[in-house]
């Protein structure tokens, strides 16, 4: 594991390190003694895109272990904003950096940036991937269930960056997982073809009540996230039916687990009284983001 860049760049092995170590150091912070693995190091945080979960828990994170975070807008203050090559940024702060995490746009530019770079890169989010919160789903999942493999996941939206990590993050996992999704917004290719060797522990649907079916944990993420007005309004009439409601989750297993990634449109992709039905999991869910977070670093940085 040299970076974090998409879930399908792990081992079965490797995931569960990553979670096995959150857990070790959920507990230690919980006992109020987080070990300063990160000591006399430096990340750069790097962001493209705003964020409210992503950037504060990383600082958080790398605070908490004893290391410098420093936040950087890399559209606003960084000489890339102004068209300094990918690669010659990469260089730079690879020299000043032992780390970097980045939320941005397109997937190959992350790997262009991993590629130069010099030292680990994390992914923050992309259009394409979102490791981080997919590692974090995993870790509420098993601490609820206790285990991972045989459960049922079913994710119910975009086939975006939350779809494409879910199906490679669960699978790994031993898990069954079923991806529900319009036609015309279906997870990308290459993650379709990740999981055909899989077999019937992956299923790709258009039917949201027959994809919650006995479902342990239902998950879903912001569909309709478009500024223009005009694209806004055809989402709406695309993905009707595609809300989590109490409806379609009497569907699901008695007692299933809902997550959502955070923001939330609620009455858009799921109703406001199932998301506070379901706000301890979805809000333990937010705060395991700074300890699988935690975990990728000081595996990353200090061969945890």
């Amino acid at each position: 594991m040299k970076h974090l860049l998409k879930m399908s760049d792990l081992t079965p092995a490797e995931l569960y390190h990553i979670l096995d170590v959150a857990d070790q150091l959920k507990a230690a912070q919980k006992a109020g003694s987080t070990p300063p693995l990160l000591a006399g190091k430096s990340v750069a945080l790097m962001f493209s895109k705003t964020s409210t979960r992503t950037r504060t828990s990383f600082e958080v994170g790398v605070y908490q272990m004893g290391g410098l975070g420093s936040y950087m807008n890399a559209v606003t203050e960084l000489q890339a904003g102004r068209g300094e090559p990918l690669k010659d940024t990469a260089r730079v702060l690879g020299r000043y950096y032992d780390c970097i995490v980045w939320r941005t746009y397109r997937q190959r530019d992350l790997e262009e940036l991993a590629e130069y770079a010099g030292v680990p890169v994390i992914n923050g989010l992309t259009d394409y991937a979102h490791p981080c919160q997919v590692l974090a789903d995993l870790m509420t999942i098993r601490e609820r269930y206790g285990s991972l493999a045989g459960r049922k996941l079913c994710f119910v939206g975009d086939g975006n960056n939350m779809a494409n990590s879910l199906i490679a993050g669960g699978l790994m996992a031993g898990m069954q997982v079923t991806c529900v999704c319009p036609r015309t917004y279906r997870p990308a290719a290459d993650v379709l073809a990740f999981a055909r060797p899989y077999g019937d522990s992956f299923e790709l649907l258009e039917d949201p009540a027959a994809g919650v079916k006995d479902a342990d944990v239902v998950v879903t993420a912001v569909w309709n996230n478009v500024a223009n007005e005009a694209e806004a309004e055809r989402r709406m009439r695309e993905f009707l039916g595609y809300q989590l409601t109490g409806s379609l989750l009497e569907n699901a297993k008695p007692g299933c687990m809902v997550l959502h990634c955070l923001p939330a449109h609620r009455g858009e992709e799921i109703s406001n009284a199932v998301f506070e039905a379901h706000a301890q999991e979805i809000f333990d869910e937010a705060e395991n983001r700074l300890h699988v977070q935690k975990a990728v670093l000081a595996i990353l940085l200090a061969g945890k």
